[in-house]
């Protein structure tokens, strides 16, 4: 089964009559997710894509029995909306904004702590189960369903490796793009575990990138918990420059810390399988399960 989401999750969108938005909730639609309504605060009583617009989540949850919301709202004020889902608790929401501002970020942290809302993103592409249902702005051209679960940092990377686990034959169980922002909710580590307890998700692919600590807690988890399903990772950035931040992840490598070649180190003595480079993924997926 895929993780996070089934085909009975209800959907809002917070955000869903802005352009960009609307656009994304129409693919949504025709994918399948069941999208049930929207947010814009003056605009509720009004309908959007043939959907109820309410004023507020609270509302929305109220009349639509929604368990997930995906969060379409500018920069400013992404925050403010994530922790108002929260408080409305929704079980999962998805965070597509970039650039939310940190301070903002680390106040959704502490509004996560002890509540039941699992947060994606911000600066995610979402997740996506491939026949079950799509949160976000994921390509769905080469997802077909399948075994393997895929944990990605990175957005471009994340279609690349779907299409390659579908031309081997292998398909997703589900697919999430964890967020490039330096502060962020599900991490990579909290992807694999619930890969690992999914009986239908038999390999997992993480696909890392320099910077951070994201790596290195996977491999922690993969120390205290042994699994039998392989695991393969890709690690990007080998050749970037040191001290340098690199694009809008935040990465940023001071001296080993954080560097690919210390990742890749530290999940091989996990037992991670490592891709030698991002057209390798399929076939390596395959020959470890075989």
């Amino acid at each position: 089964m895929a993780i996070l989401i089934n085909p009975e999750t209800k959907v809002i969108c917070q955000g869903m009559t802005g352009r960009t938005a609307t656009f994304h909730c129409a693919r949504m639609q025709s994918y399948g997710t069941q999208l049930v309504g929207g947010v814009t605060p003056g605009k509720g009583g009004q309908r959007h894509l043939d959907l109820p617009i309410y004023d507020t989540v609270a509302e929305a949850v109220e009349e639509t029995g929604a368990d997930a919301t995906l969060v379409f709202v500018p920069p400013s004020n992404a925050g403010a909306a994530i922790i108002e889902a929260i408080e409305s608790d929704i079980g999962v929401i998805v965070c597509v904004t970039e650039r939310v501002p940190v301070l903002d970020m680390v106040r959704v942290r502490q509004a996560l702590d002890g509540s039941n809302s699992v947060l994606i993103g911000p600066n995610s592409q979402g997740l996506l189960a491939p026949g079950i249902g799509q949160l976000g702005v994921m390509s769905t051209v080469d997802a077909r369903r399948g075994r393997i679960g895929i944990a990605s940092r990175s957005a471009s990377l994340t279609s690349e490796i779907v299409a390659q686990t579908t031309q081997a034959g292998l398909g997703q169980s589900t697919t999430v793009g964890v967020g490039g922002d330096p502060v962020h909710g599900m991490s990579l580590a909290d992807c694999v575990e619930r890969f690992i307890d999914d009986d239908e998700t038999e390999g997992i692919v993480i696909v890392g990138e320099i910077g951070g600590t994201e790596e290195e807690h996977v491999a922690a988890l993969l120390d205290r918990r042994k699994t039998d399903k392989p695991v393969v990772a890709l690690v990007v950035g080998r050749h970037a420059p040191p001290e340098r931040r690199m694009g809008h992840a935040g990465a940023l490598v001071s001296g080993l810390a954080g560097s690919a070649s210390a990742k890749i180190d530290r999940l091989r003595s996990a037992g991670v399988i490592i891709a030698p480079h991002a057209g390798s993924i399929g076939d390596t997926m395959r020959s470890a399960l075989n």
